[in-house]
Parts: C-alpha cells; sequence; structure tokens
C-alpha cells in the first residue's frame, strides 16, 4: 500500500483565532451565524428556483441541444472566482470576497432573466458563478477563522439546513412564476433577496480580517485562467459530439491536468493519503450527484409529462433529507476520523441513483422519484460535510483559504467533466430521434458508477500520521 505519510496540524496550529480577538468573535459568532444562515438560505433559493425554471427556458431560447451549458456557465465561471477568493481570504480575510460574490450574483441574475439570446443567457449565469464561487469560499473561512474545530461539524450542518426551506418554497414559486408570468421572473427575483442579508454581517467582518498574502499568487491566479480556460474545452468540445470536439476536449482536460497541480495539494490527482484523497472525494462525490441532477427535471417534463412545479419539487425535497444527513455527520467529533461516514455516505447515493431509471422506463408514480433522490440526498449529507470537516482538521491556518478553494475548484471541475460527458450522451440522442427514457436510464448509470468509485476510494482520506 502506498505510503505518503501527513503530519495533522497540532490543535495550537489551526485554532481559529488569536487570544486577543476569542473574546469578540465569541460575541459575533451568533451574528456569523444569522448571516450566513441567511445568505445561503436565499443562494440555495436561487439555485432551487433556476433549476426549476431551465426547462422552460431551454425550449424558449431554443437551446435543448447545449442544455448543460446552462448550468456548466456557472461552474466553469465559479472556478477562477475561487481561486483568487481563496487566496484574498488567507491574506485578508473573507469580507472582500463575500460582498463582491453577493454583487456578482445578483448582476448575473439580472443578466440572465433579460437575456434576448441563449449566449447572453449563459453569459449571465457565467457571472452568477462569479458570485457563487467567490461566496461559497469566503462562507468556508468565515467557518473555519469564527468557529473553534469542535464547532465546525454544527457550523456546515447550518449550511445544510440553510437549504431545506428555499428546496421547499423555491420550487413552488419558480414553477408559479414560470408557468403563469415566465421564466424570467425568476432571476428578477434574486438581487432583491441575495443583498440585504448581507448587511447584517458586514459590520462584524472585520474582525476576521488580516492573514497572510501566498507568495505564489500570480501563479495561482495564472493556473486558475488555464483550469478556466480547459474546462471551456471539454464542455465546448464534448457538446460538439464531433472528432475535432474530442481533441478539443482532451485539449482542455490536458490543461486541467497541468493547471491542477498548482492549485490542489501535491499528491490529489493520485489520490494520496490524507488531505489530497479527501480534496478530490469532494468531486467525485458531487459530480455523481450533481451530473444526475441536472437531469432529473428534464427527464420528467419529457417522458413523463409533469409540471415544472412538480417536477422542481420532485428534487426539491432532497434538501430536507441532505439536512438530516448532516446532522448525523454532525453528531461525530470534530477531530474523528471522516472517512468511513463518507464512504457510507457515497454508497447510499449510488445506490439511489441506480433506482431513478425506474421512473422513466415504467409506468410507476412519479412520486418514486423523490424518494430515490430524497435518500441520495441523505449520504451527500453524511458525505459532503464530512469531507469539509476533515479539509479544515488538516488544514493549517495559513493554508485554509487555498483548500476550501482547492474544495471547491474540484468539486467545479469534476461535476463539469462529468456533466459535460453526459451531456455528449444526451445531444447526441436529441440530434438522433430525441432523447428516450432509455438515454436517462444512461446518464443515471454512469452518475451511479461515479458515486461507486467514491466509496472505493473513501478510506484514502485517512492519512498516516507521523
Amino acid at each position: 500500500m502506498e505510503a505518503n505519510p501527513v503530519k495533522i496540524p497540532e490543535r495550537s496550529e489551526i485554532m481559529t483565532s488569536p487570544s486577543p480577538k476569542e473574546g469578540l468573535l465569541s460575541r459575533a459568532r451568533i451574528t456569523f451565524t444569522l448571516g450566513m444562515l441567511s445568505v445561503m438560505t436565499l443562494v440555495g433559493f436561487e439555485a432551487w428556483a433556476t433549476a426549476t425554471a431551465m426547462p422552460a427556458m431551454a425550449r424558449d431560447l431554443d437551446a435543448l441541444s447545449g442544455y448543460t451549458w446552462a448550468f456548466n456557465a456557472y461552474i466553469v465561471a465559479s472556478l477562477l472566482a475561487m481561486v483568487i477568493a481563496g487566496l484574498r481570504c488567507d491574506a485578508r480575510g473573507p469580507r472582500g470576497s463575500l460582498v463582491g460574490g453577493v454583487f456578482a450574483l445578483a448582476a448575473g441574475s439580472l443578466i440572465a432573466g433579460f437575456a434576448a439570446n441563449y449566449l447572453v443567457f449563459v453569459s449571465g449565469r457565467a457571472i452568477q458563478g462569479v458570485g457563487g464561487g467567490a461566496i461559497i469560499v469566503a462562507v468556508y473561512v468565515l467557518i473555519a477563522r469564527a468557529y473553534p474545530e469542535s464547532l465546525r461539524p454544527k457550523a456546515f450542518l447550518l449550511l445544510s439546513t440553510a437549504w431545506v426551506v428555499p428546496s421547499l418554497v423555491g420550487p413552488l414559486v419558480a414553477g408559479w412564476l414560470t408557468d403563469n408570468i415566465g421564466w424570467r421572473a425568476v432571476f428578477w427575483l434574486v438581487p432583491f433577496f441575495v443583498i440585504p442579508p448581507l448587511l447584517l454581517m458586514i459590520p462584524k467582518l472585520g474582525a476576521l480580517q488580516g492573514g497572510t498574502p501566498s507568495t505564489a499568487f500570480a501563479r495561482r491566479v495564472v493556473a486558475g485562467i488555464v483550469a478556466t480556460i480547459g474546462l471551456v474545452a471539454i464542455q465546448d468540445g464534448l457538446a460538439r459530439a464531433s472528432l475535432m470536439g474530442i481533441v478539443e476536449a482532451l485539449v482542455g482536460f490536458a490543461a486541467l491536468i497541468v493547471a491542477g497541480r498548482h492549485l490542489i495539494p501535491k499528491g490529489a490527482l493520485r489520490m494520496a493519503r490524507g488531505l489530497p484523497a479527501t480534496i478530490m472525494m469532494r468531486g467525485i462525490i458531487a459530480a455523481a450527484f450533481f451530473s444526475a441532477e441536472v437531469f432529473v427535471p428534464l427527464a420528467l417534463v419529457e417522458t413523463r409529462g409533469v409540471s415544472y412545479t412538480v417536477a422542481g419539487l420532485t428534487v426539491a425535497v432532497s434538501a430536507v433529507f441532505w439536512s438530516a444527513g448532516s446532522f448525523a455527520q454532525s453528531r461525530l467529533s470534530g477531530d474523528a476520523d471522516r472517512a468511513p461516514i463518507v464512504r457510507l455516505g457515497a454508497l447510499i447515493t449510488g445506490v439511489c441513483l441506480l433506482t431513478l431509471p425506474l421512473v422513466v422506463l415504467t409506468s410507476l408514480p412519479v412520486w418514486i422519484a423523490s424518494v430515490s433522490w430524497a435518500m441520495g440526498a441523505f449520504g451527500m449529507g453524511l458525505a459532503m460535510p464530512s469531507v469539509a470537516v476533515q479539509t479544515l482538521r488538516l488544514s493549517p491556518e495559513a493554508d485554509q483559504g487555498v483548500n476550501s478553494a482547492a474544495l471547491q475548484i474540484v468539486d467545479s471541475a469534476l461535476v463539469v467533466a462529468v456533466t459535460a460527458l453526459l451531456g455528449l450522451f444526451y445531444a447526441a440522442a436529441v440530434t438522433g430521434s430525441g432523447a428516450t427514457p432509455q438515454t436517462y436510464a444512461l446518464l443515471w448509470i454512469l452518475s451511479a458508477i461515479t458515486a461507486f468509485v467514491g466509496a472505493l476510494l473513501a478510506p484514502r482520506m485517512r492519512p498516516s500520521f507521523t
């Protein structure tokens, strides 16, 4: 077995605040908690609502053949934002990235809502991605700096619960707006909701400012640009479904690998034990679940004829079960090894993805899809926060920003790559005789295989101690 010893930082190395600030942070922590809950709740509303409106947008803008770009443009653009946000958070604290991210998310929503064609819509989604990438890295660093190690599992539980109300309300609101007013109204609403909660936290974020500037800032930013170009090439190349497209995708994949060596811990690409494997696990598990999610509402609308509201609610109820899974992992100690719980979560998710084809291949009730998706989300609730907890546990304070960014970068890269690959099969079906129930079944089976790969590799998250 490969030996790659990893030294666990001493508790003194990863305590989130020096003693002079501890009292201030303790008093401010309730403000951070309320503000973080509000911001992530509204980000969650944007995610669920826009996902519900996507099928209507694709039909209106004649974009079914390039459907996955509506999702991947967000993810691709978020990658570079994550790189820069991680560096800025380590050097100056999370305030700038959080404020800039919220305003970028709002601006992108307006552009997407007023888009006259699919290219403008995708551009708006990309700007939304810049905002979303900056926000999530800033929130992770906020948790690392404002919460002691013992409270971090519960902090990530709060992030999960923040998605529960949006998952139930978002699709209902978005479905009603889409059916009665139009899909554009969903995007127009976002700025009115995401900006106000930010004002709650801004006065207190000064307590978390300061840090250590990276000596490799320029190199990491260049690597982030190369990785972003690589992701675009992968998505665009696979969408072309041609020989030249395959060549473009391979070039993009090579660029992504080269850039990744400067953005993620050494040894991550070979799943070295400890922190490198932990960060890679985030991408593997996320790719399995979210690549499948892209096609769930579309499949139900196209094959079962349900309304946009019902299709959105089918996946929306999963947030409750994701939160339940997150609650289960929060009962574990903050310094406990998370490899076993991540492996269990990946197995649960994979099994549930394998049951999704039953809804499109048989006459079983549509609500069966909700059950399958909800149980898969429970597995994700076990696994995803546990990966984050393990990452912060293995990270010294000076690297909390770049390692939090690395989590999101790997997440984005693998979600885009796997979703683009599935999009290749889907686009080929659309341009042929049209997508069939068998098409969607194949896509979900491939996603399930990805989850099982994650379960197989999860034990490598456990470091070798020195």
